[in-house]
């Protein structure tokens, strides 16, 4: 699977899940009750979709230029830190002003859902590549035979 339905069904997947934890954390680490942690779940989930596109997109028009093809250990990493620690500048301001608490304190809040989603965004990204497969851009060049 390639292209845009490639990157709807990751989106999809990866923030059904996503959704479900963030409600939870967040109810967990606030007073602000299920129903409002799951309001701004869902607000944090429309800002990575956003930011899933643009960053993805943007990896992999830099991962298809490299010499060395495929997702190593250190590519995977990369990736991760790159698209959460991009994802924490969007965020922390939203939960600040939504849940009423200090920039601090929701910067404090976001770094412990963004341990989680470290380990959760490697995971869910090397699950989904070897049960779909790689996309073509990290997928090894196949050489053309006469």
């Amino acid at each position: 699977m390639q292209g845009i339905q490639r990157r709807i069904v990751y989106i999809s997947l990866y923030e059904g899940i996503a959704i479900v934890a963030a409600s939870a954390g967040l109810a967990l680490m606030t007073d602000a009750g299920l129903g409002h942690s799951g309001v701004m779940a869902v607000a944090a989930s429309v800002i990575a979709v956003i930011w899933n596109l643009i960053f993805n997109s943007l990896f992999e028009r830099w991962e298809s230029r490299q010499v060395v093809r495929g997702r190593s250990l250190r590519r995977r990493i990369a990736h991760a830190i790159g698209f959460e620690g991009g994802l924490i500048a969007f965020l922390v301001p939203m939960f600040a002003w939504g849940l009423g608490v200090t920039l601090w304190q929701a910067l404090v809040m976001d770094l412990g859902l963004v341990v989680f989603f470290l380990v959760y965004t490697f995971v869910f990204n090397w699950g989904f590549d070897r049960v779909f497969g790689l996309p073509a851009s990290a997928a090894a060049k196949v050489p053309v035979t006469a």
